[in-house]
């Protein structure tokens, strides 16, 4: 009698079209390992993130604006839950794996700093090379339970490692990750950005507001619909007149959001709390947890704080920072 994961991979065969990445054709794990009965090795790995340390600390690490006091902004975590929506969505009409799509949607961002890219950039100055792509890989392979790592399979892995760069050539389902990442983080940070009162609906380039939308739903919808329209062949694009618009849709929002010295304006802080932080752990990695201690016998004391530092949220990096560093109230008697 065949198993459950059987009966899906044949229907995977008829759902799944010829450019897709059949489950029963994935390259395997790094540790090769017995096939589960019900779920396929691509959503194992995409329970494997879900219940993963790093996939949780995510809820509490930034996305673009530093520790914001509303309930309605997103965070690390509601971005990586938007790519995963808007991958599958795309993934789907394009007879794509689904399943794959949304375990390296899930897994893209593990391995970010805190303080989103502010962190990153303040992480790559103190240790000379820091990528938070190539940090989530880590994450994955070397980092989760308690350094056994995830043990995910191959096309799960290099598609989260490739989804900033492309490169090399991936499946067409991290393709698809990637551009659903830059459709969710365009539109997201845009209504962020308007709620936050730093841009004005009136201030959105006419080309953006004519050819995308003036709703965030609109213009996610008008970006997917155009991706799945203009794709083909196993290639994943816009069109012509879309990437236009999305060309000035990105110009824009570095200049209003990304170097807005508003919205930008705490991150100069960042680097003040993080290099401290870094240099404490460098000279004591004894005061590093154990497993961190581990780390940095295996593959030395820079790579362990790091790896420890990169991991931390931001209120645990704050809390660190003044713990370390602010002197502590002497008690009222």
């Amino acid at each position: 009698m065949s198993t459950f994961r059987e009966i899906r991979q044949e229907q995977e065969k008829h759902i799944i079209g010829p450019y897709g990445t059949l489950s029963s054709a994935s390259r395997g794990r790094p540790v090769p390992e017995p096939e589960d009965d019900v779920r396929t090795c691509f959503q194992r790995d995409v329970d494997r993130v879900t219940h993963s340390k790093a996939f949780r600390r995510l809820r509490h690490k930034t996305q673009v604006f530093l520790r914001p006091e509303g309930d309605h902004y997103r965070t690390r975590l509601t971005h990586t839950l938007e790519v995963a929506r808007i991958g599958r969505t795309i993934a789907r009409a394009l007879g794509l794996n689904e399943d794959l799509t949304e375990a390296i949607s899930l897994g893209h961002d593990l391995g970010h700093t805190p303080f989103g890219h502010a962190g990153e950039r303040a992480l790559r100055d103190i240790t000379g090379s820091f990528c938070h792509y190539e940090q989530s890989l880590r994450v994955v392979d070397k980092l989760e339970k308690e350094g056994r790592g995830l043990n995910l399979c191959h096309e799960t892995r290099m598609g989260i490692l490739n989804h900033t760069t492309g490169q090399p050539k991936d499946t067409p389902e991290a393709d698809v990750v990637r551009l659903a990442d830059h459709i969710a983080y365009l539109n997201h940070d845009l209504d962020d950005a308007q709620r936050a009162g730093i841009v004005r609906p009136e201030d959105v380039p006419e080309i953006i507001r004519l050819r995308i939308g003036t709703r965030n739903s609109q213009r996610i919808n008008a970006m997917v619909t155009d991706a799945i329209t203009a794709s083909a062949g196993g290639v994943i694009g816009l069109s012509p007149a879309m990437e236009d618009a999305y060309a000035a849709f990105e110009e824009f929002m570095y200049a209003a959001v990304y170097h807005n010295p508003t919205a930008k304006g705490e991150e100069s802080k960042v680097k003040g709390i993080l290099a401290p932080i870094m240099e404490h752990y460098l000279r004591h990695p004894d005061k590093l947890p154990a497993e961190f201690q581990a780390i940095a016998a295996a593959d030395g004391v820079q790579t362990a704080v790091t790896d420890y530092v990169s991991g931390m949220t931001d209120s645990f990096a704050i809390y660190t920072f003044e713990d370390l560093f602010i002197p502590a109230s002497w008690p009222v008697r």
